[in-house]
């Protein structure tokens, strides 16, 4: 990542303009509100550049550029400005062999705006962009299946599908397993309550008939009882 700053008079950029690494400014630009002095703040974000910017669909292919116009009072200002073009376009122009590298596909030229937002547009004839106004430029070109970045995204989906669908089916299991426990405890709750409560009533003699276990009564408990002493 490289960030430089250039300092000049309003007037010198109106009347021959600026010429800096990436960026060609013509005459006839001014500052907007208009001040004595200004700053252009130059940025190159190199290999950091799919860190900040993304375009749906779209893959970089040169690095991110930009700049920004500030008032100057004694250095550096606070004071951030526009620029108003009234006769060529500002031109930005990338390094030949980027374009060459995909020949194949039609590059494009997009621009980034501060709020976000993009512009795609042609690229001149000699593998330029134009622009009427200061942000951040670069070249794109539509995503391939082979494309490195794509294959990269396409694995990480896969990546956290996989995790998601293990996960899931491990919290399935554990609920099954959880669920089947606590049936379990109430189940045996419920015998020991009854167990509990034939106890606490009368025993029976028990005999074995086969391999079974049954209840047995060696006497009447209760005596009948003659409700009347009458009888016909």
């Amino acid at each position: 990542m490289d960030v430089t700053f250039v300092r000049l008079r309003s007037g010198s950029l109106r009347n021959r303009g600026a010429n800096f690494s990436s960026f060609y400014i013509p005459p006839k630009v001014v500052p907007n509100p208009y001040v004595k002095r200004l700053a252009i703040v130059y940025e190159n974000l190199g290999n950091w550049s799919s860190l900040y910017y993304k375009v749906p669909n779209y893959s970089l292919v040169a690095p991110v550029v930009g700049f920004t116009v500030y008032d100057s009072p004694s250095v550096l200002g606070t004071e951030k400005l526009n620029l108003s073009v009234k006769g060529k376009p500002i031109s930005i122009w990338f390094d030949d062999y980027i374009a060459l590298r995909w020949k194949n596909d039609t590059p494009k030229c997009v621009k980034f705006s501060d709020d976000g937002r993009f512009e795609i547009n042609n690229m001149t004839s000699n593998n330029g962009c134009i622009a009427r106004g200061q942000g951040h430029f670069s070249i794109v070109v539509p995503s391939s299946p082979h494309d490195p970045m794509t294959l990269k995204k396409k694995k990480n989906y896969w990546k956290w599908w996989l995790i998601g669908f293990g996960g899931g089916f491990v919290g399935v299991v554990l609920l099954i397993l959880a669920t089947t426990a606590i049936f379990k405890i109430v189940k045996r709750k419920r015998l020991r309550a009854m167990e509990k409560r034939s106890e606490q009533g009368v025993a029976f003699d028990t005999f074995w008939v086969g391999a079974s276990k049954m209840p047995s009564v060696s006497m009447v408990r209760t005596q009948p009882t003659i409700e009347n002493d009458y009888v016909p």
